[in-house]
């Protein structure tokens, strides 16, 4: 279900979700956003680090991809100190 609501910017750039918008995505103070701007279009998605089952979910599942395409443990040592360079 979607709440439709509509708000204003203030002369510092600031906006304001409004109070149901807020309950509804369960927004906090201090939550930060990624903000795209793209013609009349602007879209704020929350950034949230993962809880550490959905990191341990997000581990399982490269883990398992790097095993399917034939990579190592010796070979993302070598990646990663590649990209340290």
């Amino acid at each position: 279900m979607q709440t439709l609501a509509t708000t204003k910017m203030t002369s510092k750039g600031q906006v304001v979700i409004p109070e149901a918008v807020r309950n509804r995505l369960n927004l906090h103070t201090g939550d930060q956003f990624v903000v795209v701007g793209d013609a009349d279009v602007v879209i704020l998605k929350t950034i949230k680090a993962p809880s550490t089952r959905e990191f341990d979910t997000l581990i399982s599942k490269a883990r398992k991809q790097a095993r399917a395409a034939g990579m190592k443990p010796t070979d993302i040592a070598a990646a990663v100190k590649a990209s340290r360079r």
